[in-house]
């Protein structure tokens, strides 16, 4: 995961990123679940497919749609549950073989310690496999999350991940740092003491950005704002970029692919009630250039992990 700044230069207005041979990835993604719509493994499992990667999907929750549909229902899993899904993939030995844990949405504090779990037992079989957070806890100043869920983040998970890729009200809400630009961003990020954070909605001036963290080292991607694009976006995001880094790109390369993949879909989405991933798929495996997307690498600043 190392990354030669020397091959590897700036992207701006969306030049096609270095390309990597096929890998096929199996990866474990524990998240929520939705009957209708795109949201968490609804996001997720789609598109790590259509990247050609096989995702191996655990609800957290059960819902009809997400909560900002009017009418919404469903239910929390057990962690019993969670736990036994966990213990059938391991006794079958499937988590030899795969290639990272992505988790997401809990809907409880105790299945952190399930997530937890099924890292190390990934990690025991297979020393390379890596862990992503996306600590989905709240996002534009409030925590949607049940009462306790983002302490269990904390203190449980975060400590385990190799990648956290929080919106920037959750890596405030981490760090307990302000994020309202860049700098702060970085700084924030740092305290989180991760190899790899990438954080997303940085405020950018007129702009959004995509701040990636590495070695001391920060990159951000910026692009336009949209105006009301639909929910998702994170859970998107996380996916494209774990793929794209487990795939074997360099995480500023991948941070280029995410984002304008990314970018892409909820752009064509705005003002929808759900993201167009099937009809947009097309951007998960060549992201376009889209107009007003400019990648830059920032002032060298080491900062020490935690």
């Amino acid at each position: 995961m190392r990354h030669d700044p020397e091959k590897w230069e700036p992207v701006s207005g969306g030049a096609a990123a270095p390309k990597t041979s096929h890998v096929h990835l199996k990866l474990l993604s524990i998240q929520s679940e939705v009957v209708f719509g795109h949201v968490g493994n609804g996001m997720a499992r789609f598109a790590l497919q259509r990247l050609g990667h096989e995702a191996w999907c655990i609800p957290t929750v059960l819902l009809s749609s997400h909560a900002a549909h009017q009418g919404f229902t469903g239910e929390t899993l057990p962690a019993a549950l969670l736990a036994k899904l966990v213990a059938g993939l391991d006794a079958q030995g499937r988590l030899a073989r795969c290639d990272g844990v992505l988790s997401g949405y809990l809907g409880a504090p105790e299945q952190a310690n399930v997530v937890a779990n099924a890292v190390l037992l990934t990690k025991r079989a297979n020393p390379k496999a890596l862990y992503c957070l996306d600590p989905a806890v709240g996002d534009d100043g409030r925590i949607y999350a049940r009462p306790g869920v983002a302490e269990a983040m904390a203190k449980t998970l975060l400590p385990l991940a190799d990648v956290v890729t929080p919106n920037a009200f959750e890596l405030a809400t981490l760090s307990g740092a302000p994020v309202g630009n860049p700098a702060e961003a970085c700084a924030a990020a740092a305290l989180l003491g991760r190899p790899v954070v990438v954080a997303t909605s940085v405020p950018c001036g007129d702009r959004i950005g995509t701040l990636l963290v590495q070695n001391g080292e920060a990159w951000l991607a910026s692009t336009p704002r949209i105006a009301q694009a639909p929910r998702g976006a994170g859970d998107l995001f996380a996916a494209l970029f774990f793929a794209q880094l487990l795939a074997g790109h360099a995480a500023p390369d991948a941070l280029d692919l995410a984002t304008r993949a990314t970018f892409h879909v909820l752009a064509q989405s705005d003002g929808a009630e759900e993201a167009y991933l099937i009809v947009e798929q097309q951007a998960l495996t060549a992201p376009p250039a889209p107009q007003g997307f400019k990648m830059e690498k920032l002032a060298s600043r080491r900062q020490a992990h935690v």
